[in-house]
């Protein structure tokens, strides 16, 4: 990984997302978030949002498959999915990294990250449907590490990335304590990425209801989590976010 940050671009190709499901024309969206200086692309077509329903394998390639399309050799691609079946189809059509919501919980995606150069892990509970009811921790920050560095062994791709799942399986006051603790999630050795962008932690902090109210909030997130060590952020708003890390490196090197 390189040790500039990384600017992740988000690609919902989903009707459903809880910010901009259906508001773009996913290969339109993706192009222009290449314009705005998208280090690479993370591609979805199924809502991992709180309650969202699931939906097939074929559905869900039938959704990002125009996007791979489109984008294949302009910039690196990533498959946001939890299937291994949509994972396969994704890295014959180009994708060289696999983002599983659900850490490698399936020996299907373990098996199939070999074919990606590098898999993100995140860390969750349960499913969509059933995750709000799965917040118990005694120490989120310790036990979110300790999960995440079992599962990153498992991965069989050169590289591998952690993400502490803010959100997922999470209260909006545990969110916070884990872009607090990033730090002890970098001292594990793997590259951290963190994704906050525009999620209701922000909105219950900052008394925002509409996620079309939460950019300062979201480059807040990411200007802590830079700051204890995170290397990569999944953003919906790309431009914003690298100006913000510009300006934090210029700062630095001042």
């Amino acid at each position: 990984m390189p040790r500039d940050p990384l600017v992740v671009g988000i690609v919902n190709a989903t009707p459903d997302s809880f910010y901009d499901g259906g508001k773009y024309d996913p290969v339109a969206h993706a192009r222009r978030l290449v314009e705005e200086g998208a280090d690479w692309l993370d591609i979805g077509g199924e809502s991992t949002r709180p309650g969202a329903a699931a939906v097939g394998a074929l559905e869900e390639w039938d959704r990002v498959a125009p996007v791979f399309e489109a984008m294949r050799g302009k910039v690196p691609l990533s498959i946001d999915t939890t299937k291994a079946e949509v994972a396969e189809h994704a890295a014959a059509a180009g994708a060289t990294v696999l983002n599983d919501v659900r850490g490698l919980e399936d020996p299907a995606m373990v098996e199939v990250s070999r074919r990606f150069e590098t898999t993100i892990v995140m860390h969750s509970r349960g499913t969509p449907e059933t995750m709000g009811a799965l917040t118990q921790y005694t120490d989120v920050v310790r036990e979110v590490r300790d999960w995440l560095v079992e599962r990153a062994a498992r991965a069989q791709s050169p590289s591998v990335l952690i993400d502490p799942g803010i959100g997922f399986a999470k209260t909006a006051e545990q969110s916070l304590r884990l872009l607090q603790g990033t730090a002890m999630l970098v001292e594990t050795g793997l590259d951290v990425l963190v994704g906050a962008s525009r999620k209701s932690f922000i909105g219950r902090a900052l008394g925002q209801a509409s996620p079309e109210h939460r950019l300062p909030g979201s480059l807040a997130a990411v200007a802590a989590a830079y700051h204890r060590g995170a290397m990569a952020f999944r953003v919906h708003d790309v431009r914003a976010t690298k100006e913000l890390l510009r300006m934090l490196q210029a700062i630095e090197r001042a």
